[in-house]
């Protein structure tokens, strides 16, 4: 497993497909009444997250892992550590930090952007984003799109605290919001992937 350390005591880790590992009891508990789709995309990114607990927190590994209002997972015994997951299309990343909240997101970029929703998210740059070929402002949107997102699951507000409101400019790669830092990935990963964390 190839490891990220983001900061001191925050770390990331990625994954493309779905694993094929057996699973934690408390997990595939916690996907019982899910549809068999969402179920897989769930017990994966499970999975991912305890991997990297047991890689750098291993006590923490077999831990309860709990939502919170606005699903932002929680390890129920140890509220010390952060933790974050997500997914799409088959990519998965989790995030744990020792004492701070964390937030990751990962985004496969959407070909069909609709422009509303460009406008409504970025700020600063949007002439040169639309500016773009189709399949490069994609991918520089959904880059956009993980840091935002990415602060909001720190947040634990989710969608609730409005993710277009992380003012995020065209291929900036770090910024703040409110009480957190954020930064993309891209020196690490080529699906666009950003992670947020509360500032000490």
């Amino acid at each position: 497993m190839n490891v990220i350390e983001i900061e001191p005591d925050i770390w990331a880790v990625t994954r493309q497909g779905v694993t094929l590992a057996r699973g934690h009891p408390d997990d595939h508990a916690a996907a019982s009444g899910m549809v068999a789709w969402r179920a897989e995309e769930f017990l994966a990114g499970r999975a991912l997250l305890r991997e990297l607990l047991a890689e750098v927190v291993p006590q923490a590994a077999d831990g309860r892992v709990s939502l919170g209002p606005n699903g932002k997972p929680f390890l129920a015994d140890r509220p010390d550590i952060g933790v974050s997951v997500a997914h799409d299309e088959g990519h998965f990343a989790a995030c744990v930090s020792l004492g701070r909240a964390v937030g990751i997101d990962i985004q496969q970029p959407v070909r069909d952007l609709d422009a509303g929703v460009i406008r409504r998210c970025v700020r600063h740059g949007l002439e040169s984003l639309n500016s773009l070929p189709t399949e490069e402002r994609s991918l520089e949107f959904a880059w956009i799109w993980t840091a935002q997102e990415a602060c909001v699951k720190a947040e634990g507000s989710g969608l609730a605290g409005g993710p277009w409101t992380v003012d995020v400019g065209l291929k900036q790669t770090t910024g703040t919001w409110k009480g957190f830092e954020w930064r993309s990935l891209r020196e690490r990963s080529d699906t666009p992937l950003s992670c947020a964390w509360e500032v000490a």
